[in-house]
């Protein structure tokens, strides 16, 4: 029975030590673009980086892998039927997210700042979540556990 316990254990170390794995493979991958876009746009990299880890699941979404969309933006797609646009590359998702929330009302009062809690409650509040208080909460906490 011991025995069991420990491999019991052991399994439950590998699935989590391989999450955070997958969680960081994430972030370092999409790292440099989002601070390029934070440095052009005057979006925070960890708002930019959040949202993106939170829409795709950390890149585990089907339309982050087929459609390359990292935000969950909604428009025409070539790929497949669904409602999400797709993009030619991630970088194309990234910027059209970057320039969608250019276009918004809070983005002059906000360029530059880096209150992330700012950014969530604008964003979330200008319709790009349909829940905003619950939005911002679950953020909040993929920021933390990501580490931004």
């Amino acid at each position: 029975m011991r025995n069991f316990h420990i491999r019991l254990l052991l399994i439950f170390v590998l699935f989590f030590s391989l999450k955070i794995s997958a969680q960081n493979s994430y972030v370092n991958q999409y790292k440099m673009l989002a601070t390029e876009l934070s440095q052009e746009f005057g979006i925070p990299t960890s708002v930019i980086l959040s949202i993106a880890f939170m829409e795709t699941g950390g890149g585990t979404s089907s339309a982050c892998k087929v459609l390359n969309n990292h935000f969950g933006m909604t428009g025409k797609n070539e790929v497949n039927n669904s409602r999400f646009k797709s993009f030619t590359d991630s970088k194309a998702s990234y910027r059209a997210f970057c320039e969608w929330v250019s276009k918004r009302k809070f983005y002059e009062k906000l360029k530059g700042s880096q209150n992330h809690n700012e950014w969530f409650v604008a964003i979330a509040s200008s319709g790009y979540s349909t829940k905003p208080a619950e939005w911002k909460q679950k953020l909040n906490l993929v920021m933390k556990k990501i580490g931004l």
